[in-house]
This record gives structure tokens, C-alpha cells and sequence, in this order.
């Protein structure tokens, strides 16, 4: 009989993924963190990145997040991202449209955009095509 825990994932407008995991993979700010039943609770704050949950039977759920918290209780993973989407639901081109925008954007010296909010979302952008990069390559396509 396999151990598991239970995962929350909830971003501000919904939750996306409640259920059992063997293991839980998630980008805290340190580096990626793996989680799996009866870890030692803690409380870290996550960066932009791809979250993987390992279920019963093999079966691997994969989400983007923007940032967020990331709390671990004895029987219960809980992760509040600001923004968190199913990976089957990246959008690709839209995601390097984004990157696009903001990478002109930190070029035009005379815009009105906040540089840092610029090079926040680029920074989100990379991740999200990095994540869409280890979705694909996992699964072989």
C-alpha cells in the first residue's frame, strides 16, 4: 500500500487541483523542493514555475505557477499561487507574445511601462516556456 498525501492547489480566482499525491514537485525560491507523505511541515514561498503531482498509480498531474506560498502539513500540501493553470491549458503562442512584449518593452527607454514590471513578466514568460519545454519533452513530443 503506497503512502500519499493530500494536495491543494488554489490561485486567486479558483481552486485547480484537489486530490491524493505520492510526491509533489514545486519551484520554491531556494530551488525545487520534492514533497512526499509525512515530509516535515514548513512554509516557503515558490517562484514562477512548473508544479508536478505525482498521483496513485502513476499518473502525473503538471501546472504552471506564477509565485505563490507553499504550505506543508503532515497529511495535507497546500498551494496558494497568485496564478496557477493546468498545463495541458499553456498557451504557447500567447506565452511568447507576452515574452515578446515585455522583452520591447524593457528596450524602450522612452515608454511609460515600469521596468520592473516588465522584467517581472518576462521573467514569468521564460518560465512558462520552460515548463511547456519539460511538459513536452516528458511526454515525447
Amino acid at each position: 500500500m503506497s503512502m500519499t498525501v493530500h494536495v491543494d492547489i488554489v490561485s486567486a480566482e479558483k481552486a485547480i487541483f484537489s486530490g491524493m499525491a505520492e510526491m509533489i514537485y514545486a519551484p520554491a525560491e531556494m530551488g525545487e523542493v520534492g514533497i512526499a507523505p509525512r515530509h516535515a511541515p514548513m512554509l516557503t514561498r515558490m517562484k514562477p514555475g512548473e508544479v508536478r503531482v505525482q498521483q496513485p498509480g502513476g499518473e502525473e498531474q503538471d501546472f504552471f505557477i506564477s509565485g505563490g506560498l507553499l504550505e506543508v502539513q503532515p497529511h495535507v500540501v497546500t498551494i496558494l499561487a497568485d496564478t496557477a493553470v493546468r498545463a495541458t491549458d499553456l498557451d504557447e503562442a500567447a506565452v511568447i507574445q507576452a515574452k515578446n512584449r515585455a522583452e520591447a518593452a524593457m528596450l524602450d527607454k522612452q515608454a511609460t511601462i515600469d521596468y520592473a514590471t516588465a522584467q517581472a513578466e518576462l521573467v514569468q514568460a521564460a518560465a512558462h516556456l520552460q515548463a511547456i519545454d519539460r511538459i513536452r519533452k516528458r511526454s515525447g513530443v
